[in-house]
């Protein structure tokens, strides 16, 4: 295990020794490999950077309490992955090639993996990008598709806190576009308002939907859950990303805490008739959300800003609990990296 400071590292990209490299040329992958190199060489007029076509995944590897080395549902991300490369004309990088880098990557950097208990986690970020030269607006003809890994914190050190957020007035995703993928383009969307929210005090956004602005989404990068009693409701829409957090907490609320689940439109008339809410991603598991300011109304959920609801807790306890070993998983959900 390289010697690190685990407890005082933050999110933040260090690099590691190996990462993963595939070139898709001439209608196909080649075989791939792991390298030293982390800097990555490509045409000035590349299609990546011409027209944004690339996409990501983000997942995460775990030393649980009895000392395995996992990643969590990384299937879920192969298919999501595959998703996004057929909804922006790239070629797809096969489900069990993505499966077998992630080992790959994983294993090559296995002393970057830091110790059950740190609060610490080896970071994985798999992507594809378009790398020919192209000045036509069309789709490339050739690809690399990658994975880099780097040890990160805790997203919030000292424990989970509720967060602030405000309903932006920009829109994140139109309907019938991207925003059910998980594109490069999508976050460019959200940075200004991100800038924006944090300069007025908030911790993120909640976007409302384009064609209406009267229904939920997500934020800028993470799904929204709400709850009221024992009733666990996530907003439904074509334009959210199936977050793999939101759907494993969807599943933890039903089969492990005995919640009732619903997925439907929520509106944003009925935020303040929910008693809890958190935002959901594989940074921070589950944000508890403290507060929605609706141009200058604050909606403040029972938790306020001070502590963590109940349920929340519960579900964020259970889920990570899952992720470490300390919680039995479902079957499927823990891949062993051996």
């Amino acid at each position: 295990m390289k010697n690190i400071d685990w407890a005082s590292l933050g999110f933040a990209y260090i690099a590691t020794d190996k990462r993963y490299v595939s070139n898709y040329k001439d209608g196909a992958w080649d075989d791939g490999a792991l390298i030293d190199d982390p800097n990555v060489t490509i045409s000035e007029s590349a299609g990546v950077l011409q027209y944004a076509q690339t996409i990501f995944e983000g997942l995460k590897a775990y030393t649980t309490k009895d000392g395995r080395i996992v990643t969590f549902r990384p299937d879920l991300n192969a298919d999501r992955i595959v998703a996004s490369a057929k909804q922006i004309e790239m070629p797809v990088f096969p489900k069990e090639r993505f499966i077998d880098a992630v080992e790959q990557v994983v294993k090559a950097n296995i002393e970057y993996v830091p110790p059950f208990g740190s609060g610490a986690t080896l970071y994985l970020r798999p992507y594809e990008f378009g790398t020919n030269a192209v000045i036509g607006v069309k789709p490339c003809l050739e690809y690399q598709f990658r994975i880099f890994c780097t040890p990160v914190g805790p997203y919030y050190k000292g424990g989970i806190r509720p967060i602030k957020l405000r309903i932006s007035d920009f829109d994140r995703a139109a309907p019938h576009g991207t925003g059910h993928i998980k594109a490069g383009l999508n976050y460019a969307m959200s940075l200004h308002a991100s800038v924006t929210a944090h300069a007025e005090g908030f911790d993120e956004n909640l976007f409302p939907d384009s064609a209406t602005r009267t229904l939920v989404e997500e934020a800028g990068g993470a799904n929204i859950i709400f709850i009221k009693g024992n009733k666990l409701v996530t907003p439904k829409s074509n334009s959210i990303l199936p977050s793999v957090t939101r759907r494993s907490i969807v599943y933890v609320a039903k089969e492990y805490l005995g919640m009732e689940v619903e997925e439907r439109p929520v509106a944003l008339a009925e935020i303040g008739d929910f008693e809890e809410a958190g935002l959901c991603g594989t940074a921070a598991v589950i944000s508890p959300i403290g507060l929605i300011n609706d141009h200058g109304k604050e909606i403040v959920f029972s938790n306020g800003l001070e502590t963590v609801g109940p349920k929340v807790r519960e579900l964020y306890e259970t889920l990570t609990g899952i992720q470490m070993g300390t919680v039995e998983a479902p079957e499927g959900w823990i891949h062993e990296i051996k």
